[in-house]
């Protein structure tokens, strides 16, 4: 990019997340031509310690879901604060943007604010250098396909009326190729349906293309996906594993860890005990948020009795932020962290949380959010790692395959330099 290439305008605008929520969508023109725009998903399963994502509160516009405020403060302040920078400066501009809003939450801009402008800014600035996304957020290194984790059983408040447990996931490990894994996966993704239909099971779907049928336990929601691996021909361990999202803290209620299907309320001993029942009698390979997201101590036991034979992932524990990653690393907990940018809300302090993670010998999971968008950006960001994890739902509604199919087209256009996690995205040292 040349050193020309300065932010020109900066726009702000409220659109639709897959939910049909408002949300922001900025576009960055820059002064050579170029022009980016980035779309900012939202969460339904928040951690508490998120950045804020800012909403008007007013009922009488979307029940009070929109996000003029925020737009208005990219159109007003961020924009004329950057008019004039180098595009390509991502840490100055993520650095101003942190300034300007001057609280540890994000509060008084907005995360989604801020992300959509650091995220847009970073697009534009590849755009000017004829780079892909992952190429000018990773270097000339970034060249390995995520193993996807598809999310074939929605529950939780993903799928209301579903299993207790927020997300069962499909994990084709095995696969040889990227390509190959996504196809591994959607065909057992038609297998389930298929089950479900022959058992009359309802196959609507929920947030994240999940199916959401009622169940009498959620280890019936593990016994379906063992059978529809079989099913489409695979072996679940070698081709095909499981991967878990508990979203424990919406389980808890009155001190205790509810599990309406098992008819079972468990205290946090009994829930890793649960996981290692389940670890024993199913392929499981990653088991996230299994405990409420202040409970560093009870993750620090589970990492410490299950950390070596299953990944033990962290999503509302971490919230992509460094400072609690710090403590994790301190205190040892999890294996894994859930990465998602606008839990912490720039491009510049993202990355470092993701790349302190994986200097620790953690795993690194890329991952979307309940409420989503068309924007591409977290396939781009997990090549960038080279991290090997992706979540980004079932295979299934248009904002979840816009990523695998952009997946698709890195590896298309990296060729024989491509390089598939599969298990080995599991297997880093600890």
């Amino acid at each position: 990019m040349a050193a020309s290439a300065s932010i020109a305008r900066v726009i702000g605008e409220e659109v639709l997340d897959s939910r049909g929520n408002p949300t922001v969508q900025v576009s960055i023109v820059l002064d050579d031509g170029s022009v980016a725009s980035a779309t900012v998903p939202s969460g339904a399963s928040t951690g508490e310690s998120e950045a804020v994502e800012l909403r008007d509160g007013d009922l009488r516009r979307y029940r009070g879901k929109g996000v003029l405020t925020a737009v208005r403060h990219i159109n007003e302040w961020i924009g004329p604060a950057l008019i004039g920078l180098l595009a390509d400066d991502q840490w100055r501009i993520d650095a101003m943007l942190i300034e300007l809003d001057g609280t540890d939450s994000k509060s008084r801009l907005g995360a989604n604010a801020t992300l959509g402008v650091s995220l847009a800014c970073a697009r534009a600035a590849a755009q000017a250098c004829h780079l892909p996304l992952f190429r000018y957020l990773g270097g000339d290194e970034a060249r390995v396909l995520p193993t996807p984790m598809l999310n074939v059983l929605d529950g939780g408040i993903h799928g209301n009326g579903g299993p207790d447990l927020q997300e069962f996931m499909l994990v084709p490990l095995g696969a040889p190729t990227f390509r190959e894994a996504l196809r591994y996966g959607v065909e057992s993704y038609h297998a389930l349906r298929d089950l479900l239909l022959e058992r009359r099971y309802a196959t609507n779907v929920g947030d994240e293309g999940g199916f959401v049928p009622v169940l009498p336990s959620n280890a019936a929601a593990l016994d379906l996906l063992v059978q529809a691996i079989e099913r489409a021909g695979y072996r679940p361990g070698e081709d095909i594993s499981i991967a878990l999202d508990f979203a424990a803290t919406g389980l808890w209620h009155d001190g205790r860890y509810r599990l309406e299907l098992e008819g079972q309320s468990l205290s946090a001993q009994e829930m890793t005990a649960l996981c290692r029942a389940w670890r024993g009698r199913y392929p499981l390979v990653s088991i996230e948020d299994a405990l409420m997201d202040n409970d560093w101590e009870g993750f620090a036991r589970l990492t410490r009795e299950l950390g070596e034979r299953v990944q033990i992932a962290g999503d509302d524990l971490f919230v992509s932020n460094r400072s609690f990653l710090v403590k994790g690393i301190a205190q040892r907990c999890c294996n894994c962290v859930v990465i998602k940018p606008n839990q912490v809300g720039t491009v510049t302090e993202t990355l470092n949380t993701a790349r302190m993670a994986l200097a620790a010998g953690y795993s690194c999971m890329v991952a979307h959010r309940s409420g989503e968008t068309e924007d591409t950006s977290i396939a781009d960001l997990a090549v960038a790692l080279n991290c090997g994890q992706i979540k980004a739902g079932a295979p299934a509604r248009g904002e979840r395959v816009a990523k695998y199919n952009r997946l698709l087209t890195i590896e298309a256009s990296l060729g024989a330099a491509a390089a598939y996690a599969g298990r080995n995205a599991f297997q880093r040292p600890r």
